[in-house]
């Protein structure tokens, strides 16, 4: 689907109807839980070496130069070390992030719809993807500074958006990633009361699994992700292109 066509699709959906997304992502989580937690875990793994990225310098710095953290300032090296990486561990964590999330959508389609296949955790991934993953990562990293200059209230708004972007990554191949982003907010200002709230509740229901001696919630965080799904299909209906 092109976006104009899409766009259309989006101004004439009905509005977010939150206790059907709640209800069916209740349901829906009943069978995607363990996908989740791999998903999960499988982020994790992937921004470790990002991770690494900035935490190594410092050890090694510390390593060669114990009493250089003990004074008062920053060493200039570091400083700048960490100027110069912070972007790229911003871009490469939410690259990943974008790409095992649109892939647990596609999991979670594949379950709702009653699909065959393999769970394909590593679906977007691939070149064709990548690419579009990674401008899109780039156009979230300059919104959130954008936000952060309007003391923390832009973030409440652009978190709307923002948590569309895997969707429409997903299941709109055709777009391109300015046009993904677009659709987005297209859709997210359009129900963005609601799906605030559902962003909100299903996250504070994700952390209950911390009741479970904290493990717990490595099984029941993903429960944020599934709403993001019925928004998307109940307005645009899913493509089963990929």
């Amino acid at each position: 689907m092109n976006f104009s066509s899409l766009s259309n699709r989006i101004q004439q959906s009905v509005p977010v109807e939150f206790g059907s997304v709640f209800n069916n992502s209740i349901e829906l989580f009943k069978k995607v839980w363990l996908q989740g937690f791999i998903t999960l875990v499988l982020t994790f793994a992937g921004i470790l070496p990002f991770y690494l990225l900035i935490y190594l310098p410092m050890i090694a710095m510390g390593i060669s130069d114990p009493d250089i953290f003990e004074q008062q300032e920053m060493p200039p090296v570091f400083a700048g070390l960490m100027t110069l990486m912070m972007p790229l561990f911003m871009i490469g964590v939410m690259t990943i992030g974008i790409c095992l999330n649109a892939a647990f959508l596609r999991i979670c389609r594949k379950y709702d719809l009653n699909e065959s296949g393999k769970d394909d955790y590593f679906f977007y991934f691939k070149r064709e993807y990548l690419g579009k993953a990674l401008v899109i990562s780039l156009i979230m990293v300059g919104l959130s500074f954008l936000g952060v200059l309007t003391c923390g209230l832009g973030i409440v708004y652009l978190m709307v958006p923002m948590s569309l972007f895997p969707a429409f990554f997903a299941f709109d191949r055709e777009l391109s990633a300015l046009e993904v982003v677009k659709a987005s907010f297209a859709l997210g200002n359009k129900n963005w009361l609601m799906i605030f709230l559902l962003i909100l509740v299903s996250g504070l229901v994700g952390q209950l699994g911390v009741i479970l001696c904290l493990v717990g919630v490595l099984f029941t965080a993903m429960f944020s992700k599934i709403p993001i799904y019925f928004i998307h299909k109940d307005a645009v209906v899913i493509s089963m292109d990929v």
